[in-house]
């Protein structure tokens, strides 16, 4: 009888416990939209060099491989931030400090990884995204992916880097173009697509090699899905550009005016579906996950 009372009473515990545990769970709701803690318009400045022991210390939340989640509701998206990447460490030392603590009172579940291209061959930006759409879902269940070049700081943190019904084009009001979106078709600097919205257009091409045409690419396989383009407004989606040079092997795509004439015959044969690449080398630092790939050589 002792020992069937006591077997009893390990039972209710446990019970107890499982309840517990599930109320805890249903006690963490989903995070409001918008987020509550957000400020509005930043300043952003690069005069002064920041290292990333700074940005490690500022930002104790954020795990390794860049990861981090809210602790006190359930983010609305899990997002993976893609940027793709050669040569640009002090670019991306402002980057991960100004978006971190972007990124952290948007109450998103995000990772930032970082794909860099291997050796000396031409850029291929939108090949570079193509892989880190692949390799970010390796590691997590995102439905929602910002595609952001490395040297784009938004300016207002109500820019929210997360994923609406339509693809949502972020960099609206760049300083480089004096705050103006440059055409309306213009799809460049930092975007975000649902899971659903990439897949739809084949993700992006892959034989973009060197300097531009590859937003231009993207922007008519979305059209020719029947898609349009969302945008906060300018104020909001007001971004400062880290000025630099153009980098060695990114000179202007000679190729490019024709290859975005023929988008609507090229893109179901060339994009996510005839994507190769070799991954080099993974490196997980607290900030970010690095991915060094090899991904070719250009045909000519």
């Amino acid at each position: 009888m002792c020992k069937e009372a006591g077997v009893e009473a390990g039972e209710t515990k446990t019970v107890f416990a499982l309840k517990a545990a599930a109320k805890d769970v249903k006690a963490l709701e989903k995070c409001p939209d918008p987020s509550p803690i957000l400020v509005g318009p930043l300043r952003i400045e690069f005069s002064s060099p920041v290292s990333l022991d700074l940005v490690r210390s500022e930002n104790p939340d954020v795990q390794e491989g860049g990861r981090f989640r809210p602790r006190d509701c359930v983010a609305l998206q899990k997002v993976a931030i893609i940027i793709p990447f050669r040569n640009r460490d002090e670019h991306l030392k402002f980057w991960l400090y100004y978006l971190h603590p972007i990124l952290q009172r948007q109450q998103l579940d995000y990772g930032v990884y970082i794909i860099n291209q291997d050796g000396d061959e031409v850029f291929n930006r939108a090949k570079l995204l193509n892989v880190g759409y692949m390799e970010a879902l390796k590691e997590y269940d995102y439905d929602c992916f910002i595609f952001s070049d490395v040297d784009l700081i938004p300016m207002d943190d109500r820019n929210t880097y997360k994923c609406f019904s339509q693809p949502r084009h972020l960099s609206v009001s760049m300083d480089k173009f004096g705050f103006r979106l440059p055409y309306n078709q213009y799809f460049g600097g930092v975007s975000s697509m649902s899971k659903q919205q990439f897949l739809k257009i084949n993700g992006f091409p892959n034989n973009y090699w060197g300097w531009g045409g590859e937003d231009d690419d993207i922007y008519n396989r979305l059209s020719s899905k029947g898609m349009s383009i969302s945008r906060p407004s300018g104020a909001v989606g007001k971004c400062r550009m880290i000025r630099h040079d153009r980098d060695k092997q990114n000179e202007p795509n000679p190729q490019r005016f024709n290859r975005i004439a023929h988008t609507r015959e090229t893109m179901n044969q060339d994009g996510i579906n005839s994507l190769t690449y070799k991954v080099i080398r993974v490196e997980k630092d607290q900030l970010y996950t690095k991915i060094t790939v090899d991904v070719g050589r250009r045909f000519m």
